[in-house]
């Protein structure tokens, strides 16, 4: 009896033995490498048929696009440059119609129901077809194609391959339409070509937002025409006293730019009332006595705060949003809030209800952290939690009673989603005061259930953030996202139903390879079992 053409949800055990963290069977030696099981992906789809013929990219292969789509082509061939170096095919990139080859569809049947990031994936003898209703969708499913292939294809040189893709059919939508990763630039500083190659790992996990944390005590990295100083001395140095620097408006919109190209939306952060010590530093007439404080290149919080009663604070505030929201096409803007240990209850809830509507002036959304719940958020503004599991009862229940009353919430606990925290004592870079955050501890929480009380609708989605007091490079950056970005990623994307540390293990021990190949030094973490290792 032919078999009914349903969708199974995906299977958290891939193969025999792998609930135990064994690793799968090499193949015997002189014996190609079986194809990637289409469920051994990263984030988890949410539903998959195995099975049918394999689909072998060879020197022939063509990459076919609908005729009129613009973004449909720029995606193809983004993937034809990550795979020509390692195939050495020429994968054309070709409007003409065909079945065969790897195929991007843009609406149609098959484009039903997916929504704005949903994807199709279906694997036959003769082709690989991405169906999507939006552009975005086709970008994800590329990057579930690009992991269904040997890890080698990563590599910038030629290998001998063979190239198969598994057979069957992968149906994927996201869980959170928010999935974000933020970059502290302040406090320790990142080059534009440093953020790129962290938007191009982002986007290997379907993340969607960039969140850039720009000013701080110890750094402002956004050039503000209408406050030159702000950038020019504010920006000049950095924890350990290094040389700092900061973004021009042109750097800004370039990464503004690719981050949009990977299909990421950058949402800039200026913290305050708080973390201000950059700005009064560059300004004496922000500080309440007019006495600017010295440039700070060390890493305690909770000291300085713009001065709440002057009316020139407003005007700097306001010229700051102004020109920041000008450069950002995304929807949000993040006014910070959090550790105002310098400013009032009071003076911060004044503050607050005076800067929120200024985000709104220019056509944003206000995004905080969740001390913004104590004062008065306003109607669709968004509240990205940094409590731990241990937070007090009273300032967990002032977050649900916010959500109760309409605020949205990005969940990005400490102790759970903070990629800065140390993986173990012996972790040589990062931060512990939010305890050690192992692998399986950053993976095991459901955002759903996470905080009691708060309806099902007001959670957004999630977020890990990357705090940089020690990050001095690029690899000390990866060294302490991965292999845990991969797992925060997938709990925004994934159905919860697929969430299960046995099988997750399983799957994200054959990302190794792949990180090996692009060159990322990741964690070594020993609750995984690292293929090859």
């Amino acid at each position: 009896m032919r078999r009914p053409r349903l969708l199974i949800p995906l299977l958290l055990v891939a193969a025999a033995g792998t609930a135990t963290g064994a690793s799968a069977a090499a193949p015997a030696p002189g014996a190609p490498a079986a194809a990637t099981p289409l469920d051994r992906v990263v984030p988890a789809p949410a539903a998959v048929r195995p099975g049918g013929a394999a689909f072998t990219l060879g020197s022939g292969t063509r990459i076919r696009v609908p005729a009129g789509s613009g973004e449909a082509r720029r995606i193809a061939g983004y993937l034809a440059g990550l795979l020509r170096p390692s195939t050495g095919f020429p994968l054309p990139v070709t409007t003409r119609g065909g079945a065969d080859g790897i195929v991007f569809r843009l609406g149609g049947r098959d484009a039903r129901g997916l929504g704005e990031e949903g994807y199709r994936l279906t694997s036959g003898g003769r082709a690989v077809t991405i169906s999507a209703a939006r552009p975005a969708g086709l970008f994800h499913g590329m990057q579930t194609l690009r992991q269904l292939l040997p890890a080698a294809v990563e590599k910038r040189s030629r290998q001998p391959g063979p190239w198969r893709v598994a057979g069957g059919t992968i149906l994927d939508t996201p869980r959170y339409a928010y999935r974000g990763a933020m970059l502290d630039v302040s406090r320790h500083f990142f080059t534009v070509e440093q953020v790129k190659r962290y938007i191009d790992q982002l986007a290997q996990y379907k993340v969607n937002k960039l969140h850039l944390h720009l000013s701080d005590d110890q750094g402002w990295r956004i050039a503000i025409d209408s406050w030159p100083r702000l950038a020019r001395y504010g920006g000049s140095t950095q924890v350990g006293g290094g040389r700092g620097g900061h973004y021009s408006k042109a750097d800004y919109r370039e990464i503004v730019r690719y981050a949009a190209s990977r299909y990421l939306t950058v949402i800039p952060e200026i913290d305050m009332p708080g973390h201000t010590n950059a700005a009064l530093a560059s300004y004496a007439d922000l500080n309440c006595d007019g006495k600017a404080p010295p440039l700070y290149t060390g890493t305690k919080v909770g000291f300085s705060s713009l001065c709440v009663s002057k009316k020139l604070t407003y005007q700097f505030v306001d010229d700051v949003l102004r020109e920041l929201a000008a450069l950002t096409p995304g929807r949000y803007l993040h006014i910070g809030g959090d550790e105002t240990h310098a400013t009032s209850h009071p003076d911060y809830v004044t503050f607050m209800d005076t800067v929120q509507p200024l985000v709104a002036k220019y056509g944003k959304t206000v995004v905080g952290w969740h001390e913004l719940t104590g004062a008065h958020p306003v109607k669709g503004a968004i509240a990205q939690y940094w409590g731990r599991d241990k937070t007090g009862a009273a300032e967990r229940q002032r977050v649900v009673d916010a959500t109760q009353h309409g605020t949205r919430l990005v969940l990005s606990p400490a102790d759970r989603a903070y990629l800065d925290m140390k993986y173990d004592k012996d972790t040589p870079l990062g931060l512990e005061w939010a305890g050690y955050v192992s692998v399986r501890r950053s993976y095991d929480w459901d955002p759903g259930s996470y905080l009691a009380g708060v309806p099902a609708g007001a959670v957004l989605g999630v977020e890990a953030p990357m705090w940089a007091e020690t990050l001095g490079s690029s690899a000390n950056l990866e060294y302490l996202a991965f292999p845990r970005l991969a797992g925060i990623a997938e709990l925004g994307w994934s159905p919860a139903r697929t969430h299960d540390w046995d099988a997750y293990r399983v799957r994200l021990a054959a990302q190794g390879p792949r990180w090996d190949a692009q060159g990322i030094d990741y964690y070594r973490a020993p609750e995984v079992p690292w293929v090859g290792r």
